[in-house]
């Protein structure tokens, strides 16, 4: 017998992020939030010389975790708000504090600093995350680093460079990725006790004096553990903060399509693949195919991450004045949403990461299909230190080229390129010369070393001091 599921479930939740993303932007850790800065605002307006009875500050605090959501959608039914059922509920369970709580506050002081909070946790986990991806990559470049691959522009075959190389391209995204997360944290302030259109001047009436409502919003923000708060607010802490983090998170979206879609092409070539499970199965009409999907997935995800942007975007252009009410709704679904999806997609990206698998021989033979062509330039270069005509040299080649290209297209044969050089009395290059030149090793430039010098200079910094080491997430699906 299957059980019922009668209402739609989304799918962030039930089947891509993890339990631990998923808590942070739950309803019950949104009210005890909630709870939490009633309680902090009523022990510093109490510590500031406020008549808040110790009784009602007990009182909230052994009542803090006696929630009961379905009470709170009962009195949300009634008063069609929120905030004033989550209010009345807290009153309910703390009598004593009834009277007290909430004082000089607007529905911005839970709403916008507990969206700040959730925030603020939200990114420090994806963070960590990031971290994990980093970790990963850079062992697999590390590996990897002097292994010749075949390099392409354009999708077309261009000079070789390494498996770890390219590798070391994917890691600079997320490292930067890394920073921006870094800067947004350190960016990141609470909204405070600031009243109904930020003038402060509920709290004034109840401190009497200015210096008294910068010490409750310095205890605030201390209790919070943010550095501070926003310097002018109206209703609301901007909403250019959630277009900003919102952003960020967008950018790891760009960031692992990219790894996604590279992973995908040359898994297509046969060069390397993704993780692939012993029991997976990769289509249901064709047993023997191993698909991409944990990329194709992570790319999909990513897609929607970048999307969500635009949301935060469009909220914090048209609020008016000091609030508006219709970011309310779009936030609600869109700043979730956001962190949801980019805790999956890092998820999937540190799994990947941590279980790709090269295929030598498929490089190499890749490589070297295409390798008579790409030493054109050298093959010029040693003509002419030979005492050849550049301009004549040139000519040959190229005729060879197109005549080894055609047989390769017609025929499928491998690639007598350099057997066709080897072979012209008019071209100085003997056969143990080309085989020289024709090392992979030789063509890769600096690409090794551009390796050694960015993991070792740049990304095993930022690693030892966060003391964060490659994982392999476990996913769900």
């Amino acid at each position: 017998m299957t059980t019922a599921q009668p209402r739609y479930s989304h799918p962030l939740i039930d089947r891509y992020a993890s339990a631990e993303m998923a808590d942070l932007f739950s309803p019950e850790r949104q009210a005890i939030l909630w709870r939490d800065l009633w309680i902090a605002l009523a022990e510093a307006e109490r510590e500031l010389g406020v008549e808040v009875p110790a009784e009602a500050v007990d009182a909230m605090r052994a009542a803090r975790d006696a929630l009961d959501l379905g009470r709170v959608a009962e009195l949300e039914a009634e008063f069609r708000h929120d905030v004033v059922a989550h209010l009345h509920h807290f009153g309910e369970v703390a009598a004593a504090a009834r009277g007290f709580l909430h004082l000089g506050a607007t529905s911005a002081f839970v709403g916008d600093n507990a969206a700040l909070i959730q925030q603020r946790d939200a990114l420090r986990l994806v963070r960590h995350r990031l971290l994990g991806v980093v970790a990963a990559l850079a062992a697999f470049a590390r590996t990897h680093r002097a292994v010749p691959t075949l390099g392409y522009t354009h999708f077309q075959p261009a000079q070789p460079t390494t498996v770890g190389k390219r590798a070391c391209l994917w890691i600079q995204n997320f490292l930067l990725d890394v920073h921006q997360v870094e800067a947004c944290l350190s960016e990141l302030r609470l909204r405070g006790a600031r009243g109904t259109t930020g003038t402060e001047a509920s709290f004034l009436e109840l401190l009497g004096t200015g210096e008294r409502v910068d010490e409750l919003n310095r205890m605030l923000a201390e209790r919070f553990d943010f550095p501070g708060v926003y310097d002018v607010v109206g209703q609301v802490y901007p909403r250019k903060v959630d277009q900003r983090t919102l952003g960020v998170l967008a950018g790891i979206g760009a960031s692992a399509s990219q790894l996604g879609h590279d992973i995908r092409l040359l898994q297509g070539l046969g060069e390397l693949q993704e993780p692939f499970g012993t029991d997976q199965v990769g289509s249901s009409a064709m047993p023997y195919k191993r698909n991409p999907m944990r990329s194709e997935r992570m790319c999909a995800l990513a897609r929607h991450l970048c999307t969500l942007e635009l949301q935060a975007g469009w909220t914090a252009s048209v609020q008016w004045l000091e609030r508006s009410l219709d970011d309310s709704a779009a936030r609600r679904i869109a700043i979730p949403e956001a962190y949801l999806c980019a805790d999956a997609v890092l998820q999937i990206a540190g799994n990947v990461a941590a279980g790709l698998v090269i295929f030598p021989a498929v490089i190499r033979s890749r490589l070297q299909q295409e390798l008579p062509f790409l030493l054109v330039e050298h093959l010029l270069i040693a003509g002419v230190r030979e005492g050849g005509d550049r301009q004549e040299l040139h000519e040959r080649i190229r005729r060879h080229a197109m005549a080894a290209r055609e047989r390769m297209q017609e025929e499928a044969t491998e690639n007598d390129f350099l057997e066709r050089v080897e072979a012209d009395p008019e071209l100085p290059l003997g056969g143990e010369r080309l085989r020289e030149l024709a090392d992979p090793a030789h063509l890769t430039g600096r690409a090794e070393e551009q390796v050694e010098r960015f993991l070792e200079g740049r990304v095993d910094p930022v690693l030892e001091a966060a003391g964060a080491e490659a994982a392999t997430p476990t996913l769900r699906v």
